[in-house]
């Protein structure tokens, strides 16, 4: 069964693919269209809103069980702040390393114990006979002084510490076990086979 996965970041696709693959499905991306997906406009107020709205633009455009997932860090400091905004926090979007270097900015001089900080992904599915869900999981840890040193994630990991340690040190695999998408993609999988079950 074919499952489209309704993003252009090449890095959240690696993590939604990983986990949804060997659930059985074919999962398919804009680079398996004839043409460009096009981005909805991201215009809610809550990471499950925008989540359904990409994901009804992706079946919209490919007539496919879409699925898409809204994410982001909220920080306690700042009442929650970049949360939805947390690709754009900069200005511009997915510009990692500026939204970084703003998040250290504005928690300044702001003692470790202040410094707590969760990350949200909401999931959405939508189908073709108009049933839809969403998901949504967190990690809690805290933000760091500086970016810290590794090779993985992508986003704010430089300076998420969760109860693993650092995102940017963990494997893939230690990740996904504790991660807000890893946690949303178990209920995801279970709501999933819930709703296929269901014809």
């Amino acid at each position: 069964m074919k499952i489209f996965i309704a993003s252009k970041n090449a890095k959240k696709l690696k993590e939604l693919k990983r986990i949804l693959e060997p659930m059985g499905f074919e999962v398919i991306s804009e680079k398996d269209l004839d043409k460009p997906f096009l981005d909805a406009v991201e215009d809610g107020t809550t990471f499950e809103e925008n989540a359904i709205i990409k994901a009804k633009s992706g079946l919209a455009q490919t007539g496919c069980i879409s699925v898409a997932d809204d994410s982001g860090i909220c920080v306690d400091y700042l009442n929650g702040a970049p949360g939805i905004y947390s690709a754009r926090y900069s200005g511009g979007h997915g510009n990692d390393k500026e939204n970084n270097k703003k998040l250290l900015k504005e928690l300044e001089n702001v003692p470790m114990e202040k410094r707590t900080a969760y990350y949200v992904a909401a999931i959405a599915c939508v189908f073709p006979d108009g049933r839809e869900f969403t998901v949504r999981g967190e990690c809690h840890g805290h933000i760091a002084f500086c970016e810290q040193e590794g090779e993985g994630g992508f986003g704010y990991d430089p300076l998420f510490i969760s109860e693993i340690g650092p995102f940017s040190q963990v494997t893939d695999a230690q990740k996904d076990a504790v991660s807000h998408r890893g946690r949303a993609l178990i209920k995801f999988k279970e709501k999933l086979t819930e709703y296929l079950e269901v014809k």
